[in-house]
């Protein structure tokens, strides 16, 4: 994946149906550095929504900077070891950091 945007604009494509049946939350990426961005991808109804900007109310807020982002994404950087090492900051609701995995199907 080259970019942020790029995962963001498909991420729906991305997403396990199964993995967000009954989940109802929304999730906020502050993406730091050079290319400073900000999406919100809302789930409801079995269903979500992208939307670039910051969402009026997130269940759950991570902030990272693009590379790093980009290397969770690919797979080269692990979820737990980017937050113990400082690389990813969560505001909010912890158990939907844990499903961020399953339900994105990073790396």
């Amino acid at each position: 994946m080259s970019d942020v945007r790029a995962f963001f604009e498909g991420v729906t494509g991305r997403v396990d149906k199964s993995k967000i049946a009954g989940m109802t939350a929304t999730y906020q990426f502050n993406i730091t550095g050079d290319d400073e961005q900000v999406w919100s991808v809302a789930i409801a109804n079995d269903d979500l929504t992208v939307t670039e900007g910051p969402a009026e109310k997130a269940s759950i807020e991570l902030t990272m900077a693009a590379a790093d982002f980009l290397a969770l994404i690919g797979g080269t950087l692990n979820g737990q070891m980017a937050f113990l090492t400082g690389k990813l900051k969560i505001k909010g609701d912890m158990t939907l950091a844990m499903k961020l995995q399953s339900v994105f199907k990073l790396g």
